[in-house]
């Protein structure tokens, strides 16, 4: 059989174990594509996934620096290195990678998300403000990041922002709101529009 044809089978048996949640033999047969077709960036990519979901990132990581090294046009691939460098708590690390998946994919919104709590983990948490706006543009109704951006306009000394980020999300997530103003002490922004003129965007954010 040729590489190509080698290289196959085993990708096949992988999928399948996959499903069959044999990690161990999915692993294994990933790692026989790869001898045979080395050039290839999607069998390191796999075997990343499958060493993330039983929590080893060091090999992880690993294994996804090798796929980006075949092919560095992968959005997702930059976003998932990044993810597993944030979780290792190397936010320097992270944040390159996650602008590497924003110059790939400007839309690509977890990956604003992830850059602003990298910056904050760097305490560049101004820095951090306009990356969640922008994630609260591509996502204006998960909760995630308006949540953390009512924070860092707390850490940033903008209580009055942060007030009015709460009032927004008290309109579909009523629940995270009163989270928010235990956590930060805030009281509701006035009703009307004159608690969302000025501080934030006014498209889409308030």
């Amino acid at each position: 059989m040729s590489a190509r044809l080698h290289a196959w089978f085993h990708r096949r048996i992988a999928l399948g174990a996959t499903l069959l949640g044999r990690r161990e033999t999915a692993l294994a047969h990933w790692r026989a594509a790869r001898r045979w077709r080395p050039a290839d960036p999607g069998p390191p990519a796999a075997i990343a996934h499958l060493l993330a979901s039983a929590g080893r990132r060091d090999e992880a990581i690993a294994a996804l620096q090798a796929s980006l090294a075949l092919d560095a046009g992968q959005a997702a691939g930059w976003f998932n290195l990044g993810f597993l460098q944030q979780a290792q708590g190397e936010h320097a690390a992270a944040l390159a990678s996650f602008d590497r998946a924003l110059a790939l994919d400007p839309g690509l919104d977890r990956a604003w998300y992830g850059k602003a709590l990298s910056l904050i983990g760097l305490g560049r948490v101004p820095e951090a403000i306009p990356a969640l706006r922008r994630n609260t543009e591509l996502q204006p109704m998960s909760p995630y990041g308006w949540y953390q951006l009512a924070h860092a306009h707390v850490r940033a000394g903008e209580p009055e922002k942060a007030r009015r980020v709460i009032q927004r999300l008290a309109g579909f997530e009523p629940q995270v709101a009163r989270q928010l103003e235990r956590e930060t002490g805030l009281q509701p922004a006035r009703r009307g529009a004159e608690a969302l003129g000025g501080g934030l965007d006014r498209s889409p954010t308030p």
